[in-house]
């Protein structure tokens, strides 16, 4: 760090000069707000009028596409404040944030301050248009309580709002580093209701459009977020503080800026794809602004390479009147694309002239061919750009691990690397291939896919040690140098929240109460119409199942490890609550989503208790035999670290000629024969056989906190180099 102070920062002004940048934002945010609010004029784009239902007046038509564009320019600019502190700059050696990450922060709290504002005046706005009402008839809270969780759009952004207002009040409070990473990723979440609503969440082909749009609103959150606070933070008055937070966020930055272009650029694509057909892209108003908007990006996608050659060496070093300059022509067009963003979402798709689309594939977002044979789950893929991209990413960023450890001369296990091939492989069939097409639609399958997510991916996932990987292929920060992605690793690893997560009493409800909580309850049924909630189930299957067996039989180093005896005790009292949720759903009466199964009457499913109990028993017979594989594994790895521990003492034995077995049998003997004052000698071989005995002790007590803690490989056997990193 550059930083030696340990405390909170001083509360400093804001130099100057970093006006010019906040002016140039502001003015970004108004040329957004007139984008959105004239190009839905211009275009007559009125939803409640294409439903049927009167005008909500010029004050709603107008005002909620300029005050969404408000919105979303503040979320942005919260996101990339929040960013720069908690990523781009480094904080002090005690945790404190800098003097930089403070201000940002800090301004990061102001534009949180405006997104909770416009989040609030968008549910009446909302209302009033799809009800087709002026918004002075729905401001009765009376009204609004009734009719805003009947209306996506206002609940989407009632649900925004509580995730501004968290945030605000996170962005006032937090000085340390660790909570600023907290906060972010709260607002990174602040988003996602918004996007999982509109045109994309509707219609034929609405799962791979609402992914695509999820990920094109995330990506283009970092970077225009991203640019905004790295131009703040060189434009304000020149100083160490400044050099020293430059040096590190703007090469940071570039490198992320690059990915978000590539991120919008292929979810654009994948976006407009689904919506308008290519004839349309030149003969109707909405192909035109998505013409308008990928023109937009290749424009911006000119301005980052310029920035790669011109701007970003030199503002490392502290000059940054050329970024300031070219960033913003950059973040005025950014702003104005947000806008254009906007009035697409207002306008309504071409129509195209297709038939309505089937009940099912209105449902759930594509039609199906017929029976889930086998042949049909393996090969009938619909790859999920979520889950599958997230695949995919995971086996790519492991082979370059691998390829770095192996450049530098350092081997890897192979065992562990095939396990987290497998993981990424069951990840990817379980989503993408037949099983993740025909999950939504049938209960048995869905209980295959969550078995494979919850039970099968983590335990694969976990023997691959990626944490183990990433610590030995990233290379350290230094001294004096700013922390990087192997310190943060290592922060999350040893972090209280990561302690607290894998505790047994909070993994072990966790993953065995979640079935019932969900499936036993009204939960379940109310999620099967919606695509984010299978989303969410799926992340939420995958994170509970690795937090489970993470510190049960994972290499990597973890912020709990239990001695082997507990291990096999928590496994063991997993068994009876799955197995007898396997039961309950094979002898239950009453059909799980029957509504909504009944609704798609896929023809052939007519016996939907058969398909439920179908579902049970594949829930009880495919948990029973990962829990069966994590028992065995556990019993290799608690004899192996046996065995490594005897050849330890062997090696120990053959370089000091057995001396401790000689000092405890001359302890032995002098007891036997009942001297009465042991000499100074007779002292040092008493505390050596003291040390064995404890050795000894420790050794045939599989439940010591030494045996507990020491770090075990099922799969290829010790890592030479220990769990953080090469020697």
């Amino acid at each position: 760090m550059a930083q030696t102070t340990a405390g909170p920062p001083a509360t400093r002004k804001a130099g100057t000069s970093s006006s010019g940048a906040a002016g140039l934002i502001g003015l970004g945010a108004g040329i957004a707000m007139l984008v959105a609010a004239g190009l839905t004029v211009l275009t007559g784009a009125r939803p409640a009028i294409l439903l049927g239902l009167p005008d909500p007046g010029e004050l709603t038509t107008v005002a909620l596409p300029a005050v969404r564009s408000l919105s979303e320019v503040a979320m942005v600019l919260t996101i990339g404040f929040l960013l720069l502190a908690a990523f781009f700059v480094p904080p002090q050696k005690g945790g404190y944030l800098d003097v930089s990450g403070y201000r940002a922060v800090r301004v990061a709290s102001w534009t949180a301050s405006a997104w909770f504002v416009c989040a609030v005046l968008l549910v009446p706005l909302n209302v009033a248009d799809t009800m087709g009402r002026p918004v002075s008839d729905v401001l009765s809270p009376g009204l609004l309580v009734d009719l805003v969780p009947k209306i996506s759009a206002a609940s989407a952004w009632s649900l925004t709002a509580v995730f501004a207002l968290v945030v605000l009040v996170a962005t006032r409070l937090v000085l340390s580093w660790g909570w600023t990473v907290v906060a972010f990723g709260l607002a990174m979440a602040g988003p996602l209701p918004v996007s999982l609503t509109g045109h994309s969440a509707a219609g034929g082909s609405h799962d791979v459009a609402t992914d695509s749009l999820v990920l094109h609103i995330l990506g283009a959150s970092l970077w225009v977020g991203g640019l905004a606070a790295v131009l703040v933070l060189a434009s304000s008055r020149a100083n160490r503080d400044r050099a020293t937070a430059l040096s590190t966020a703007v090469p940071r930055f570039s490198a992320l800026a690059l990915v978000c272009w590539v991120v919008l650029a292929v979810t654009g694509v994948v976006n407009a794809l689904v919506r308008v057909p290519l004839s349309a892209l030149f003969t109707s108003e909405y192909g035109a602004l998505v013409v308008a908007k990928t023109v937009a990006l290749i424009l911006l996608g000119v301005l980052g390479a310029l920035h790669r050659r011109r701007t970003v060496a030199a503002a490392a070093v502290g000059r940054t009147k050329a970024l300031v300059a070219l960033g913003g022509v950059e973040i005025l067009l950014m702003l104005g694309t947000i806008g254009l963003a906007v009035a697409l979402g207002r306008s309504a798709p071409p129509d195209t002239g297709a038939a309505p689309p089937s009940i099912t594939e209105a449902v759930i977002g594509y039609d199906l061919d017929g029976p889930p044979t086998l042949v049909r789950l393996l090969l009938d893929w619909r790859f999920s750009l979520i889950y599958g991209s997230l695949a995919l990413l995971m086996v790519a960023l492991y082979v370059v691990g691998i390829r770095k450890l192996r450049r530098r001369g350092d081997a890897w296990p192979v065992g562990r690397s095939i396990a987290w091939f497998c993981g990424c492989a069951v990840l990817l069939l379980a989503t993408s291939s037949g099983v993740g097409r025909y999950a939504p639609s049938m209960f048995s399958v869905h209980m295959g896919q969550h078995m494979m997510l919850s039970m099968l991916a983590p335990i694969l996932l976990v023997l691959g040690a990626p944490v183990t990987l990433a610590l030995r292929a990233l290379p350290p920060a230094g001294r004096d140098r700013p922390d990087g992605p192997r310190e943060w690793i290592l922060a999350a690893v040893h972090s209280p929240v990561a302690r607290w997560l894998t505790h047994p009493l909070i993994t072990l409800p966790l993953f065995v109460g979640s079935y019932y909580a969900l499936y036993f309850s009204n939960l379940f049924e109310a999620s099967l119409n919606q695509h984010w909630a299978h989303l969410a189930m799926n992340a939420h299957f995958l994170l509970v199942g690795w937090l489970f067996f993470w510190p049960l039989i994972g290499v990597d180093p973890a912020p709990r490890r239990l001695p082997p005896v507990a291990r096999l005790g928590v496994v063991f009292a997993s068994v009876p609550f799955h197995a007898f949720f396997g039961v309950a759903l094979m002898s239950s009466n009453e059909i799980i989503g029957g509504t909504f199964y009944r609704g798609l009457g896929l023809p052939w499913v007519p016996d939907l208790m058969r398909d439920q109990q179908l579902g049970g028993g594949l829930t009880w017979a495919s948990g029973e035999i990962p829990l069966l594989l994590v028992i065995i594994v556990l019993l290799v790895q608690w004899s192996r670290h046996d065995e490594r521990s005897a050849r330890r003492d062997d090696r120990r034995a053959d370089a000091d000629d057995d001396a401790d077995l000689k000092a405890y049998n001359a302890m032995l003997n002098r007891l036997a024969t009942g001297t009465p004052t042991p000499t100074a000698e007779d002292d040092d071989f008493a505390k050596v056989a003291a040390v064995t005995v404890s050795d000894e002790r420790q050794r045939s007590e599989p439940s010591d906190a030494r045996t507990g803690t020491s770090r075990t490989d099922v799969i290829a056997g010790q890592d030479d180099q220990g769990a953080t990193g090469p020697r």
